[in-house]
């Protein structure tokens, strides 16, 4: 059931107008929630977006690779608190994947927006823009946003025979077989 969720993941950048259902953000918060990180440090916030004139702005965050985040219904912001955790951003970027997982298996489409370390314009970061914009506090870094919505487009599984598995070793490094 877990290849299977995997296997049907996709990006998915285009979204229908339909309203997705408050029981569904519920669901979505909580498997954020209950992500595991390291030490059970849990360093990460999160900040559920599903007012329009918000998501609007959230689609401007930065130049490229945000566009689409305008179609969305729901827009998560994973931030995490560097001074709690030394690895804030793997706990973080664990918890944008729990988000995905959780929308495909709610019949939600969704795309991660990476905003670590990306510039809104030539003057300011992607993060300002958003502290600015959502009330960030100074001590959070903002790793990534999740669009959210029910799918506009559809997009096939990735076949078994597309995968790298030449990427895979066994035992040591270039030990294939």
């Amino acid at each position: 059931m877990f290849l299977e969720l995997l296997q049907k993941r996709r990006s998915i950048r285009a979204y229908t107008d339909k309203p997705i259902e408050q029981e569904k953000i519920d669901q979505l918060i909580e498997a954020a929630l209950r992500t595991p990180t390291s030490r059970g440090l849990m360093p990460w916030e999160f900040i559920a977006v599903t007012d329009d004139n918000l998501i609007q702005q959230l689609s401007k965050a930065k130049p490229h690779g945000a566009g689409f985040v305008k179609k969305a219904q729901l827009v998560f912001v994973v931030c995490a608190d560097p001074s709690v955790s030394d690895v804030w951003i793997e706990d973080a970027a664990i918890a944008t994947f729990s988000i995905h997982l959780m929308a495909q298996s709610l019949g939600l489409g969704s795309c991660w927006v990476q905003i670590r370390e990306r510039m809104h314009d030539d003057k300011q970061t992607a993060q300002a823009y958003l502290a600015d914009l959502l009330g960030i506090p100074k001590q959070l870094q903002v790793l990534s946003m999740v669009s959210i919505g029910y799918p506009a487009e559809e997009k096939p599984p990735h076949s078994r025979d597309q995968l790298p598995f030449a990427k895979v070793s066994r035992n040591q490094y270039g030990q294939k077989g």
